[in-house]
């Protein structure tokens, strides 16, 4: 509607610049100010005999009267008076929903929010309790990112403080976040090593200058992208390389009080760290040796923060006992064979660790005990439902996956999705920070393989805001994204998706497929996208049968997998049989592509799996062989998945 008065403004305007165009000026004064009454509208307030240029007098005066008391209304005095009636209401009045009420979209480093003072006073009695008492300590205070009466407003409210704004040079406007999460780079360096954007330090008197309190103002976008916001990420890590300078030492840094409508960044600064909440502002006490660490990262996945090396050396724990891998189950119909599988995989790739799976209460006890046969801790969870799926969708109890950070008996965990095959020790990922993930496409990473650390504040967080936060795939993964938008980009041979995208070069596919197909493997795990091995017949990739999976396809990765498979023992391969209505869907497939005479030829190759002739059911019923007439049958392989699964892949 803005726009269209804009629009319905500028044409009045026109109209009016071309009738005055075409007129004379005694034309215009005849025409509105002629001897005739009717055209006369202030002529019936002014005493008989008074002319016209009365009238223009009268009129000059009343403009300037006006003028006046706007101006006065818009004087500085006014406006700080209003200022303070705000900012002396209590907190519940002052409070404004972070999804309700964003700073504007091109608010680059400035916030519209209004400080509520009571909020920052009340986190002050941590860092600054009272006056120095005449000992001559006072409490240095870095502001960062407030203008200059919320300076001159801190030093009024907090005179015990020695208060000072640091300077801070913004990034460029043509530095977006794509710059600093770009979809490709050049991970093995064959033609470079990749750069990453330089974001400005901030500006101290000395190198030495130490602060015991560093207060930070972010601004905070509108809610479908406040949180990839390449001002907002500057602020927190300037803030951040500030509080490492602490000013007395030890294992804690400064005090970091961060004034925002939206919460900063959950894995720089961590829940745990928390000292004090109250509405708009939050006061922590980071550890300052795992911030300086976490700030030795990349600024963004420009650049591997694991060098591709380091996925072969070696890596020595100072806790194993405090690591552990994680899976989720949430559909035993779906997943269980994997999860079983992928089981096998990690301890023939020579892990220890614990593996721990979290399963709902909707996993019967049989696919438990065979979870715990293959070597997963089973624990159960309750599921978590995605408030924007629709009912029996793919993503419907994925946000289930938050229960990873309530893991807090280890340190570290390494998420796998079920439906990956580990091929070498993917312990040195055990070194990485939260969130460590490869990219999945564009800016976002793939939550199929990440470094978490557990944390039952985190788990809090993101439950409390599956109601606000909106997941660009309608799943786990866009909403992860949002949550931890500051992520580490591993090498993607740590979750070598078996995907070869649309517009791949005949030469990048065929590297791909070199990948795939090496022996000994060289990626740590493949993540088996499209339809699953244990939902094809194991003679090769079934995906090569449908023209919107063919994308997925590699017997390569698909043989692979069943060799795992076939080292488990014959009780655990019992969960991975085929159901009578898939075999259906397997031979339907195989006539289309016949049809089609697709040129790879796999429907022409002769089935030998024997599961083709093993019951997965326990009656007559459900062991009669399905018969498609003619037809496809009705509704989807396996569920509603796979088809969603393409279109927000």
């Amino acid at each position: 509607m803005r726009g269209f008065a804009c629009a319905h403004h500028a044409e009045k305007r026109h109209r009016l610049d071309r009738t005055f165009s075409s007129l004379s000026r005694k034309d215009c004064i005849g025409r509105y100010y002629g001897k005739d009454a009717k055209y006369r509208p202030f002529s019936a307030l002014l005493p008989e005999g008074w002319s016209g240029k009365v009238l223009y007098v009268k009129l000059v005066l009343v403009l300037l009267m006006c003028g006046s008391f706007m101006g006065l209304l818009n004087s500085p005095s006014i406006h700080l008076a209003d200022e303070h009636h705000h900012t002396t209401q209590p907190p519940e009045a002052s409070k404004a929903s972070w999804m309700s009420h964003p700073d504007a979209a091109n608010s680059g480093y400035a916030s519209s929010l209004r400080i509520d003072w009571s909020q920052i006073e009340t986190a002050a009695k941590h860092f600054a309790p009272a006056a120095d008492g005449g000992s001559g300590t006072r409490t240095r205070v870095a502001l960062l990112n407030f203008d200059d009466g919320e300076v001159e407003e801190w030093k009024a409210r907090m005179p015990h403080t020695d208060a000072a704004p640091v300077h801070l040079d913004h990034v460029g406007s043509d530095v977006t976040w794509e710059h600093l999460y770009p979809e490709w780079i050049d991970e093995e360096e064959l033609y470079g090593a990749p750069a990453c954007p330089d974001l400005p330090e901030p500006t101290v008197a000395t190198e030495e200058e130490a602060y015991d309190v560093v207060a930070v103002k972010l601004p905070c976008g509108p809610a479908a992208s406040w949180s990839k916001d390449v001002a907002r990420l500057h602020l927190q890590l300037a803030a951040a390389r500030l509080a490492t300078r602490a000013r007395h030492g030890g294992a804690a840094a400064a005090h970091v009080l961060v004034v925002s409508r939206c919460f900063p960044m959950p894995n720089l600064f961590r829940c745990r760290d928390e000292v004090a909440r109250d509405g708009d502002v939050w006061l922590y006490r980071p550890d300052v040796s795992e911030l300086s660490r976490k700030l030795e990262l990349p600024v963004g996945s420009c650049k591997l923060a694991m060098p591709f090396r380091a996925l072969g050396e070696p890596y020595v724990s100072s806790a194993p006992q405090r690591e552990a891998y994680a899976t989720i189950l949430h559909s035993e119909q779906l997943y269980a064979c994997g999860a079983i599988t992928a089981a096998r995989s990690i301890r023939m790739a020579g892990s220890v660790r614990d593996m721990v799976a979290l399963v709902d209460e909707t996993i019967s006890a049989r696919h438990r005990g065979a979870l715990e046969a293959a070597g997963w801790k089973v624990r159960t969870i309750r599921r978590i439902r995605n408030p924007r799926a629709s009912p029996d969708a793919y993503n419907e109890w994925n946000y289930s996956k938050f229960w990873l950070w309530t893991l807090t008996e280890y340190e570290r965990v390494i998420f796998l999705d079920a439906d990956l095959l580990v091929q070498r020790p993917m312990e040195p990922l055990f070194a990485m920070p939260e969130v460590s993930a490869t990219g999945n496409h564009g800016a976002y990473f793939n939550s199929g393989v990440m470094v978490v650390e557990p944390c039952n504040c985190t788990f809090r967080l993101l439950a409390d805001h599956v109601g606000d936060i909106e997941s660009y795939n309608g799943g786990d993964q866009g909403y992860l994204n949002e949550v931890f938008s500051w992520w580490h980009r591993l090498p993607s041979h740590a979750n070598y998706m078996k995907h070869f995208w649309d517009g791949d070069t005949a030469e990048r596919a065929a590297a791909k497929r070199r990948v795939l197909a090496a022996d000994p493997p060289v990626a740590l795990a493949v993540h088996f996208v499209g339809l699953k091995p244990w939902f094809c017949f194991r003679d090769y990739d079934c995906n090569w049968n449908v023209p919107a999976l063919r994308q997925f396809a590699s017997d390569e990765a698909h043989a692979r997998w069943w060799k795992v498979h076939d080292a488990m023992p014959p009780r655990l391969q019992g969960f991975c049989l085929l159901d009578e209505r898939q075999k259906a869907l397997l031979r339907w497939d195989v006539v289309r592509a016949r049809e089609a005479n697709f040129s790879d030829g796999h429907w022409s190759a002769r089935i030998a799996d024997p599961r083709r002739s093993i019951c997965a059911g326990g009656d007559a019923e459900a062991c009669r062989e399905r018969e498609i007439a003619g037809r496809r049958v009705e509704g989807n392989r396996i569920t509603t998945s796979y088809a969603k699964l393409i279109d927000n892949f």
